[in-house]
């Protein structure tokens, strides 16, 4: 009876051993599995978060540029007259704002959708003469005033993202702008990381993809009706998005609840998913649960091994308590570096979650100091510009006191009279300030070229002075007179020259050169320093917004391209030349009224 139970408690005491030893090992696998898939689910967020900011931020960069275009009095004026001198200057023009701002193609389409003139007229491929009455962004911006659409060019080809803004005349529709956007390089610097990433449309068609088969492959499979609509509005001509199979096959319907799915060819995968509004699209993102699960059974089958160690040691302590010893040591080395792996593990995930964190941070704070900079900046502008005619009407109203004293009532009328000419031209800096605040446009007058350039040079005479900066201004014999905003041309030829003296700097004899010629059909400042010069490729990035060699805080990068935006609008151009170590020059070319002005009549 004895040996019976003996030989019962042989068989029943391995049998539970094992099974307390696999009860671990799925016990450990699953708790392993579920922390792990959070980390990657975390990971996943917070990369979606990121990628979408940029998505983001690349289209909200052009978002402005339509309407501004469709403001031009030039652009109206040729969908009024479309004569072919009136196209060729839109052309002209049309090519310098995409080489300005960066666009792909910017582009004029009149009231039926033909297009009349374009940035790329002169290149195989162009859109003039091309109808595109059927893509949505000329029937959107034709209704509600704007439109924006992603899709295939059915003229070149190439994908891109289209932004529109209607052109009106009292009222009437005249046509429209539109922009389109090269987005391709944000899809290039996810495949060069080889990121498991999709930007799908909201009809669930990935257009932009880190892994290049999934591009114009649908999400999910289409009905005739969704098809039929791609189709007639050529959303994605040539690419036959109805014959390529669907990424997400089986119950995977919903956009928003997908966790882990099955894809084709490439495994089990996690992928979270943000999305991007207006246009309603959603971008995604994948890692491979492999990783995850080898975690886990690695975990397991380390716990189980721990285990069988344990129960190895239990039943066979009295015969081999060294061998016991031994493997309990293997053990407890293999656990300890079941932990430190998977710690490892967990710091790595939590420091990418910090990175990113401050990143985010990072770029809040940039943004806020270039918010302060500007602020200091106008500021500044307005408390130099105000104190001066402020002295002056001190001093001013100071004589008037004298003169009443001893009764010179004439020499007294005089200098009120004056005291309120410098009162007006506060008021006038104030309000030409408050405009330029709002975007508006500034009042459009009879300018005395010569006038103005001297009034924006004594403004930046302290500064010269102080820097020990020689100034040479040299004006012309007989008034040169020009159409257009007197305080707003003061303004660009001192931000001219304040950056020549800004270029001056550790110079042992700086000069300031600055001049006006009057040729047959245009009047032309001239700003010479003969300071650094700029490398070639600060000359290729100085227009552009936001550029700047400067120290931070000392500049936003926005002085030279707002200087060729004020005067493009008064119908000049800004240009410059620039030599490495001899110096910049830069020159602004009005044109001449083709009416005599109201300053020459009177002559």
């Amino acid at each position: 009876m004895a040996e019976r139970i003996f030989r019962s408690r042989r068989v029943f005491l391995p049998v539970v051993a094992l099974g307390t030893t696999a009860a671990i090992g799925i016990a450990t696998w699953l708790a392993v599995e579920h922390a792990g898939m959070g980390n990657l689910a975390a990971a996943l967020d917070s990369e979606t978060a990121v990628l979408s900011r940029s998505v983001s931020n690349e289209i909200e960069r052009y978002r402005y540029l339509p309407a501004i275009v469709a403001r031009d009095s030039r652009l109206q004026d040729t969908l009024r007259h479309p004569i072919p001198a009136k196209i060729q200057a839109l052309n002209e023009y049309l090519r310098g704002v995409g080489n300005d701002s960066g666009a792909d193609e910017v582009y004029v389409l009149n009231s039926v959708g033909v297009t009349i003139a374009a940035s790329n007229y002169s290149e195989a491929g162009s859109f003039v003469g091309q109808n595109y009455q059927f893509r949505p962004y000329f029937s959107d911006a034709m209704k509600y005033g704007s439109g924006r659409f992603y899709g295939v060019g059915v003229t070149t080809g190439m994908p891109g993202y289209f932004l529109s803004s209607v052109v009106r005349d009292s009222g009437r529709n005249m046509g429209v702008v539109a922009v389109k956007i090269d987005l391709l390089g944000i899809e290039q610097a996810w495949e060069k990381d080889s990121t498991n990433t999709a930007l799908a449309d909201s009809d669930g068609i990935i257009f932009l993809s880190g892994y290049p088969p999934w591009r114009y492959s649908p999400l999910f499979e289409l009905n005739t009706d969704t098809l039929a609509q791609i189709d007639s509005v050529r959303k994605y001509d040539g690419k036959s998005v109805a014959m390529k199979a669907p990424v997400l096959t089986g119950s995977h319907r919903s956009v928003t609840a997908l966790d882990r799915v099955e894809i084709p060819g490439k495994g089990a995968f996690m992928m979270r998913s943000r999305s991007i509004n207006p246009d309603g699209w959603r971008l995604w993102s994948g890692s491979s649960l492999s990783p995850v699960w080898s975690t886990a059974a690695l975990s397991s089958l380390s716990a189980t091994l721990a285990g069988l160690l344990v129960w190895g040691a239990g039943l066979y302590m009295h015969q081999r308590r060294q061998l016991v010893r031994t493997r309990l040591m293997q053990g407890q080395v293999l656990e300890q570096r079941v932990v430190e792996r998977t710690a490892e593990l967990n710091r790595e995930i939590e420091e990418r979650r910090r990175t990113e964190l401050e990143l985010r941070t990072t770029q809040d704070s940039l943004i806020q100091s270039a918010k302060l900079a500007a602020l200091g900046r106008m500021s500044t502008a307005i408390v130099h510009e105000v104190s001066q005619p402020l002295a002056a009407m001190e001093n001013t109203l100071a004589a008037a006191g004298k003169l009443t004293d001893r009764g010179d009532t004439s020499g007294t009328s005089l200098k009120v009279r004056q005291a309120r000419d410098l009162v007006k031209r506060i008021q006038q800096i104030v309000k030409t300030l408050k405009s330029f605040a709002r975007n508006e446009a500034g009042t459009m007058e009879d300018v005395d070229v010569e006038a103005a350039t001297a009034s924006a040079l004594e403004l930046i005479q302290p500064r010269i002075r102080t820097d020990g900066v020689m100034l040479r201004f040299e004006g012309l014999p007989e008034p040169a007179i020009v159409r257009g905003n007197s305080i707003r041309l003061q303004q660009v030829v001192l931000n001219l020259a304040a950056n020549a003296v800004d270029a001056l700097k550790g110079r042992e004899d700086p000069m300031l050169e600055v001049w006006i010629e009057q040729g047959s059909s245009e009047i032309s400042i001239f700003v010479r320093d003969n300071g650094t010069g700029m490398e070639q490729s600060v000359k290729e990035r100085v227009a552009e917004p936001f550029f700047t060699t400067k120290v931070t805080g000392d500049g936003l990068g926005l002085g030279l391209s707002i200087s060729r935006a004020m005067i493009a609008d008064v119908g000049g151009r800004l240009e410059f030349t620039s030599v490495s170590g001899e110096g910049s020059t830069f020159a602004i070319h009005l044109p001449k009224p083709i009416a005599p002005t109201r300053y020459q009549a009177a002559l």
